[in-house]
């Protein structure tokens, strides 16, 4: 018997599986079964999920074991990296799960902010407004107009009597003269 005996023995086994050879399934199953549960527990750090996890990776050599020749791989690294992310997969999903609960506990708690965020949101309003009130009257009503309620730079000119251009830079002024104002 060589050294590659077993590994040629798992790829005959794998190649006779691609051509829906029952008994060379049932074969490999028995030789690398305890081999895959190993790897997929090592991942899932669960028995009954690893258990199920070796299910599904026998299932899915039974459906792809015609794309081993084709991976270049040893037969066990292959089989190895199937159960591999056969068991990453399932985590995937633990997860995803786990972070729809979450997203389902944010939906349940009250989204109003709480009195310190409130304190905090009245005190830059306050200061947002008293900038407002440094720019003039027309340019005030125009950036409020623009960024509080979404009006166009077409419908600001038109409002206000002036070319387009104009009520663009009136608006980058304005902006940039808030933004002096806000970080002083």
């Amino acid at each position: 018997m060589t050294s590659d005996s077993p590994r040629d023995h798992i790829s005959c086994l794998i190649l006779r599986v691609a051509l829906r050879d029952r008994v060379a399934f049932d074969m490999l199953y028995n030789s690398t079964s305890a081999k895959l549960f190993g790897t997929c527990l090592r991942v899932l750090k669960d028995r009954a999920e690893a258990e199920e996890a070796v299910q599904e990776v026998f299932i899915k050599i039974w459906l792809r074991a015609d794309r081993f020749a084709v991976t270049g791989q040893s037969p066990m690294s292959w089989l190895i990296a199937v159960a591999r992310h056969q068991a990453i997969d399932r985590l995937r999903v633990r997860r995803e799960a786990a972070s729809a609960i979450d997203d389902v506990a944010l939906e349940i708690s009250d989204p109003a902010p709480g009195p310190e965020a409130r304190a905090v949101a009245a005190g830059a309003r306050r200061q947002l407004d008293d900038c407002l009130g440094e720019l003039e009257a027309g340019r005030a009503d125009a950036v409020r107009s623009a960024y509080l309620e979404g009006d166009s730079y077409a419908d600001l000119a038109a409002r206000h009597d002036v070319p387009l251009n104009t009520m663009r830079t009136w608006l980058r002024r304005s902006l940039m003269r808030l933004k002096e104002c806000l970080q002083r």
